[in-house]
């Protein structure tokens, strides 16, 4: 396995802390019996115990070798991988190397354990390769990534030979690219000090647009700009606005399942982190994907200046904003920023020369969202709209209608008022108790 690992050339940069780079050592050090055999058998246990966790992570099944290989080759940020995500694989030089590392691989799918677990007496490699998964819930896996990882492995492991095996792994990059952007819809970002972390998110919302009652106009809005970003045509910034509980936020969410499939992706920041914005936009510019950097509610109070770094990055740095990226934010706030009855006299309170620039500084970050979406509480008659849609989709036992407004207006009286959000809770309140009832 070692000097089959050694062959590598656009993917040797596998890391010296790698399952296979770590499998290969034990295989040299196996074959040169320069180990012995407890030895051996403990440092094989710890990479089949992270291969394991890894597994369990990601929710692979069947062939947990084949699985971690292919993860390996879709997660591998190379000079050849990213020239096939933004471009395809073409007709070059550089698929000669492509091949030869494929070659590699088709041999590592079906590489022969036995020798080894023969001389050492132990059955792991067997176990992995025939492996029966337990059923874990949904929330607690990469369900997107297991999903491609598994059914991409499945063709590689019947491929013939390398040719085959190079048209199935740049069609995936063409596709749906390489590296985590590739395998995952949203992430959140972390400061290392040294440039910033994309860590996905596993556990996205599964909200689809349909799934939202009524603000058809405010939907149709929000659509026609996404789609025209993920076409690659002229799109604005969008700033959704209005009452608490009307949808924004999850309106933004459903963007992303209604378009992961034609490249797009979100990036959800906090305000504490806007001095990172120009690294995450440096870190993803150049990528064959089209990212919105999300931000919920959005706010700042009178004495909050991080608002400046996000004005800089929307519009009016030297550097123009890259057109595969646009900002996205949610605000109970329609000019985002706290204003005082001060603002409008500045010059006679802070000396100001012109009575109207602390005002106008302050008003013109909102501006810069070239679409401007509002969100209003629905009213009476919406709301019971939205309450008779919820139940029908989520109630196993239909309600009398009477009843059901009944119950809905008292619930609403005592939870916060008339919203989409109210709405929602008291169906899921009726659901849970449909499910404790005998």
């Amino acid at each position: 396995m070692d000097r089959l690992i050694s062959n590598l050339l656009l993917y040797s940069n596998l890391g010296e802390d790698s399952i296979l780079t770590k499998l290969g050592e034990i295989y040299r050090d196996w074959e040169n019996r320069t180990c012995d055999k407890p030895q051996l058998i403990r440092r094989i246990y710890i990479q089949i115990k992270r291969l394991l966790d890894l597994s369990t992570q990601y929710g692979f099944n069947e062939n947990l070798w084949q699985n971690y290989l292919t993860f390996v080759l879709l997660t591998n940020e190379n000079s050849f991988s990213l020239t096939a995500e933004r471009v395809g694989a073409g007709e070059g030089s550089v698929n000669h190397f492509a091949k030869g590392d494929f070659a590699v691989f088709c041999r590592l799918f079906h590489f022969d354990f036995a020798p080894l677990e023969q001389d050492l007496g132990i059955d792991c490699f067997t176990t992995i390769t025939h492996y029966h998964a337990l059923v874990k819930l949904e929330k607690h896996y990469y369900r997107a990534v297991s999903e491609k990882v598994q059914s991409l492995s499945r063709l590689l492991a019947a491929a013939k030979d390398e040719n085959e095996f190079f048209t199935l792994v740049t069609d995936f990059y063409k596709a749906y690219g390489v590296g985590m952007f590739g395998l995952n819809r949203a992430f959140r970002i972390q400061n290392l000090g040294q440039g910033v972390e994309f860590l996905p998110i596993n556990n996205t919302d599964k909200v689809m647009l349909h799934d939202l009652v009524g603000y058809e106009l405010q939907k149709k809005q929000l659509v026609e700009n996404t789609e025209a970003f993920v076409k690659g045509r002229p799109a604005n910034n969008v700033l959704l606005y209005g009452d608490a509980g009307t949808g924004k936020s999850s309106s933004v969410k459903a963007l992303i399942n209604e378009y992961y499939d034609s490249g797009l992706r979100m990036i959800e920041i906090y305000k504490h982190q806007f001095r990172d914005l120009s690294a995450v936009i440096a870190a993803v510019k150049g990528r064959n994907y089209r990212f919105i950097i999300y931000i919920d509610d959005l706010s700042f109070e009178e004495n909050e200046v991080e608002y400046k770094f996000l004005k800089a990055v929307i519009e009016g740095g030297v550097e123009t904003r890259p057109d595969n990226i646009l900002i996205y934010a949610t605000s109970n706030r329609r000019h985002l920023i706290k204003e005082t009855w001060k603002d409008r006299s500045d010059m006679e309170f802070d000396n100001d020369v012109h009575r109207s620039d602390t005002m106008e500084e302050k008003l013109s970050l909102a501006a810069r969202f070239g679409v401007a979406i509002s969100y209003s509480v629905p009213n009476r008659s919406e709301f019971q709209t939205i309450v008779k849609t919820l139940a029908q989709r989520q109630l196993t036992t239909p309600m009398d209608e009477a009843e059901l407004l009944a119950l809905a207006n008292r619930w609403e009286l005592r939870h916060g008022g008339v919203s989409g959000r109210t709405a929602q809770q008291f169906i899921n309140y009726l659901a849970g108790k449909e499910s404790t009832e005998p």
